[in-house]
């Protein structure tokens, strides 16, 4: 038979509704079938020859279709199920995206309020001028070493400036020094302030003197 069943919704001419799953071939009639499956109660599973599916009936002196199609497969709750599963594993992904872009985000405005005074702790460490083992300058190492650690956990890391060439991914030059070494030309000739980058990626770019050939 050369009609072609779509898989569907169907009503039965007694005004009951089928859900059409798909055709086959009775392998030894070689006929094809059409199976399908109640939509009301336990939803049972019938086939019919697919001859008799297409035929008409007699209904009060009126031929009408044995099943009428009357909607696509698209309430069919297997593809509801993989919808609504889909939808909110992308809602998944999207929140948690979004609670890592805050995360992240906080991250940074809270480092760059401390990371200041982590600077003036070093700071005060290279300018102090007592003897190595004063307590208070001990106590000041201590408390760096810590604040090192603790910034190394959330993924912190000062940007490397020394004898490097001038990076401006990295780097802020706000002032040059002159050299006759050209070799030294466009590198770091001092650092003015620490850079830091958070997971790779720069929230403080280094301010740095570069050398500058004569």
């Amino acid at each position: 038979m050369s009609e072609e069943i779509k898989t569907g919704v169907y009503r039965h001419y007694k005004n009951k509704d089928y859900k059409v799953l798909y055709t086959a071939v009775d392998t030894e009639t070689k006929e094809e079938v059409v199976v399908y499956q109640a939509i009301y109660g336990e939803g049972k599973i019938w086939v019919r020859p697919k001859r008799m599916f297409l035929e008409e009936v007699e209904v009060d002196g009126k031929k009408k279709p044995r099943f009428e199609f009357i909607a696509e497969n698209d309430n069919d709750w297997q593809k509801k199920y993989l919808r609504a599963l889909a939808d909110y594993q992308n809602l998944l992904k999207q929140t948690a995206r979004e609670k890592m872009e805050f995360t992240v985000f906080a991250n940074e405005q809270m480092l760059k309020e401390i990371l200041p005074v982590y600077d003036h702790l070093k700071l005060a460490i290279e300018h102090h001028n007592g003897e190595s083992t004063d307590d208070w300058l001990k106590g000041v190492e201590h408390v760096v070493k810590q604040f090192k650690d603790a910034l190394v956990k959330v993924g912190v890391e000062e940007i490397k400036v020394k004898e490097e060439k001038f990076d401006h991914n990295l780097m802020e030059a706000i002032g040059s020094e002159e050299t006759e070494d050209k070799s030294l030309d466009g590198k770091v000739a001092k650092q003015v302030k620490a850079g830091y980058r958070l997971n790779g990626k720069v929230i403080e770019a280094a301010k740095v003197i570069v050398y500058k050939v004569k």
